[in-house]
């Protein structure tokens, strides 16, 4: 099974081995990950298996038991001002500096930066050209939000770390952030992604690792995790007046067969492959 470890790539991020424990909790239990130069990767799993422990070991706010981690080529238990200067980091959403003017916290933030971006295009990347005067408590969630990121990205980082990014967001929101990732992506920059949407990380990521009690379970594409691209193809119907389901490898020979049984349309009729949230249930699930 894929485990996410791959020798010989450019990676912004590897982990061996890695372990926390708090007393006789094992909350990372010997991870081995690498994150790609260039890739948007989502970090998957359910609350307590894991993943914020690991992601706050990578950022260098944890200190780890045991294993060896490099991000951006250091140790980050180690890594001084030049490092941190190279990522950015987007907490789940906050009201701090509800009195500041959208312009006024990022010129106060940059100034923190050894190499920041500039002010106004950083403005302009998450949107908020016409809320650059607004000041905090007037931005809407998802324009706070945006706020969050151009925090996330003003050190002009290789590395963007995101929680949970559009926790509360309608729809809508939710779409024009997704573009604005990807815009981030399309510039180079490497993003570390841990997210309870599963749309989302299909969405946006180039791969995605489940981790659960501490482990990981697999590493793949969305459209591979779990064998998704061969799994049995899901044929749904009513019949009889009540619903049918079949599963197949032979979607085509089936249907022809059902058609046999009705003289116009299949009612109700549906083929699908099981979903990416489909497949992350039954792993988890299957973990215990």
């Amino acid at each position: 099974m894929n485990t996410g470890v791959h020798t010989g790539v450019n990676n912004a991020v590897e982990i061996r081995g890695l372990i926390k424990t708090y007393g006789e909790t094992h909350a990372v239990a010997g991870v081995d990950l690498d994150v790609r130069t260039g890739e948007v990767f989502a970090l998957l799993g359910p609350n307590g298996a894991g993943k914020t422990t690991t992601i706050e070991i990578l950022e260098g706010y944890r200190d780890r038991d045991g294993g060896t981690v490099s991000v951006l080529g250091e140790d980050p238990s180690k890594a001084g001002l030049a490092w941190r200067n190279k990522i950015g980091i987007v907490l789940q959403s906050n009201n701090d500096a509800a009195e500041i003017t959208v312009e006024e916290i990022l010129n106060f933030f940059s100034d923190y930066y050894v190499n920041p971006r500039n002010v106004d295009e950083v403005i302009n990347a998450v949107g908020l050209e016409e809320k650059r005067k607004a000041r905090g408590r007037e931005l809407s969630g998802g324009q706070r939000r945006r706020l969050d990121v151009a925090l996330g990205i003003l050190g002009n980082p290789e590395l963007l770390f995101l929680d949970e990014p559009t926790t509360g967001f309608d729809p809508e929101a939710r779409r024009a952030f997704w573009d604005l990732i990807r815009g981030l992506r399309a510039d180079g920059t490497t993003i570390l992604l841990t997210t309870h949407y599963l749309d989302e990380a299909e969405a946006l990521a180039d791969r995605v690792g489940v981790i659960n009690h501490g482990r990981i379970i697999e590493v793949a594409t969305p459209a591979t995790l779990g064998g998704r691209d061969s799994a049995k193809v899901i044929v749904r119907w009513s019949e009889n007046g009540s619903a049918q389901e079949e599963r197949t490898d032979s979607p085509t020979e089936f249907l022809r067969s059902l058609g046999t049984r009705f003289t116009g349309e299949i009612p109700d009729l549906t083929v699908s492959r099981p979903t990416l949230e489909d497949i992350y249930i039954s792993m988890i699930e299957g973990q215990g």
